[in-house]
């Protein structure tokens, strides 16, 4: 069965969340991915997003923006698989990615879904991972 362009689901990178969090240029995108109910959601994202808010901001605020995201209507990945692991692997080999973004993206490949992100190092992978790109800062 092929998928409508409606059932279609959307890996949300860090850059997606925080311009959500944020309400950056593409905040409504995101916005309406999650009340879609199509967003997915890696632990690694979860992670990232706390601790560049307990970075930037306080300890309170990073706790405030996990508890959201954990509220929101989202499909959170607490596992990597083999070919999850494999395919991060390739990745970070053979592009300039930081090991979280390949998995990031090697979480979409095998969600099938679309990377949402606003960082231009996922460009890379244009051919390997379909995306959605946000309006760079």
């Amino acid at each position: 069965m092929i998928a409508s362009v409606s059932d279609e689901r959307y890996v949300l990178d860090t850059s997606a969340v925080l311009t959500f969090l944020e309400d950056e240029a593409g905040a409504q995108r995101v916005e309406e991915i999650i009340r879609a109910g199509r967003a997915v959601i890696p632990f690694l994202v979860l992670l990232e997003t706390y601790y560049i808010s307990l970075q930037e901001t306080t300890e309170t605020i990073a706790e405030k923006r996990y508890a959201l995201l954990k509220q929101l209507p989202a499909r959170f990945l607490y596992d990597v698989d083999e070919p999850t692991l494999l395919t991060a692997g390739r990745f970070k080999a053979r592009h300039r990615l930081s090991l979280a973004d390949a998995l990031i993206a090697a979480s979409a490949v095998r969600e099938g879904a679309i990377l949402v992100h606003k960082d231009p190092e996922f460009e890379s992978l244009s051919k390997q991972v379909k995306q959605e790109a946000l309006p760079y800062k």
